[in-house]
């Protein structure tokens, strides 16, 4: 193998050049990304960008002289256009082509949009600074959608002085992933701050004046901000032969079809600790799953390692942190197992079927959520764990 591409420059694709590398390989590696910058850092576009803490310069991941070092063939500012699986090359906006022997597709996602112009999107470092332009003491911000994108960038607006109004198609905010009990907990943190959230609320189109309601009702806004979800960047892939499903499909190695793995948030994957197919859009699984894409390739077949991660994310707003290991999506049961929710610092534990799939906390050092992670990792059974609040480890 002496020609690797690795499409997509944010953190799986620098985790997986990097992990190249350093596993040895010193043949052509080609790193491939659509905007013209250095791979940079998200997480922080949503909070210290967002709320002009940080600069640009802050959010490198790497800079120019660590790039060199790894002798890479590198194409910003390009996009990915199309895959050719028998010939075994991809092909760029320039009119260029790139041919592999191996290839890491991590070309992450984009925003999902509403219908209109105008809003503002929060994905790229450019959607970060010209959201942070327009914000100010007193302007009024519309956020479509109260996930932890939404509330994060709510919570910085309000920070600012912005009068912000939250609008959520939920019943309750985040209740599909983290149940409705710390839904509401999350929900309480805005309205106690005097945030106008707005739930069981649709939003149609985005106007000149603001945003159109299912019921025709229109709420008025200087800014609007859409945060309703994203998808995985797969359209440049169609009619490659590749599966696409809600990403890019792959076994529980991160392959796609031979030679080819992928990796981020672009990724669907057998997990097989879950025992389930998932898409993280978490900065640590990219980083994770980067480096395990990129040593799978090189490995050979019998050599190669199952990607079963424990997922782990986190989010800022106000003055909680948000800290989650596990797969919560699709849970049976909630259990606070220490703390209180009114106090908004607490843990919760999270049932699936059978076992402990996830603990999430408010609050609280991070080392009193790492035993949860050890247990969701060991497979724990539920029975007794939860109402000891220790979670003894039968697997």
């Amino acid at each position: 193998m002496r020609r690797i591409a690795v499409v997509g420059a944010s953190a799986a694709g620098l985790a997986a050049v990097e992990t190249l590398r350093r596993e040895g390989y010193d043949g052509t590696l080609t790193l491939v990304g659509d905007e013209p910058e250095l791979p940079y850092d998200r997480p922080p576009l949503s909070k210290q960008v967002l709320a002009a803490e940080w600069e640009p310069d802050r959010l490198a991941l790497r800079t120019s002289a660590d790039l060199t070092a790894l002798d890479l063939d590198l194409r910003l500012g390009v996009a990915a256009t199309g895959l050719e699986l028998v010939d075994r090359t991809v092909r760029l906006a320039d009119g260029t082509e790139v041919p592999y022997d191996g290839l890491v597709i991590a070309t992450g996602v984009r925003p999902r949009r509403l219908p209109g112009e105008g809003a503002h999107v929060l994905r790229t470092l450019d959607d970060a600074l010209m959201l942070r332009e327009r914000l100010a003491r007193g302007r009024r911000l519309v956020v479509v959608g109260a996930g932890f994108l939404g509330a994060e960038a709510a919570a910085v607006a309000w920070r600012l002085g912005a009068h912000v109004t939250l609008l959520e198609p939920a019943a309750v905010p985040l209740a599909h992933a983290v149940g409705a009990r710390v839904g509401q907990m999350l929900a309480a943190a805005h309205v106690d701050r005097g945030v106008d959230l707005r739930c069981g609320v649709t939003v149609t189109e985005v106007t000149e004046d603001g945003v159109r309601l299912a019921d025709g009702g229109i709420v008025e806004a200087d800014e609007v901000l859409v945060a309703i979800g994203s998808l995985p960047n797969t359209r440049w892939l169609e009619g490659s032969g590749l599966a696409l499903g809600d990403g890019v499909v792959c076994d529980e190695y991160c392959e796609a079809a031979k030679d080819v793995y992928a990796a981020g948030d672009v990724a669907r994957w057998y997990n097989p600790l879950f025992g389930t197919s998932m898409r993280i859009e978490h900065r640590t699984n990219a980083a994770e799953q980067g480096m395990a894409a990129a040593r799978n390739l090189l490995a050979a077949p019998e050599a190669r390692k199952p990607f079963a991660p424990v997922p782990y994310f986190w989010s800022d707003q106000y003055d909680m942190k948000i800290q989650a290991y596990g797969f919560l999506r699709g849970h049976d049961e909630v259990a606070v197992v220490e703390g209180d929710l009114a106090e908004r610092r607490f843990i919760a534990a999270y049932r699936t079927g059978d076992r402990v799939s996830g603990a999430l906390a408010v609050g609280v050092p991070p080392k009193a959520l790492r035993q949860w992670r050890q247990a969701v990792a060991a497979g724990a059974t539920w029975h007794g764990t939860v109402r000891t609040g220790v979670p003894a480890v039968e697997a």
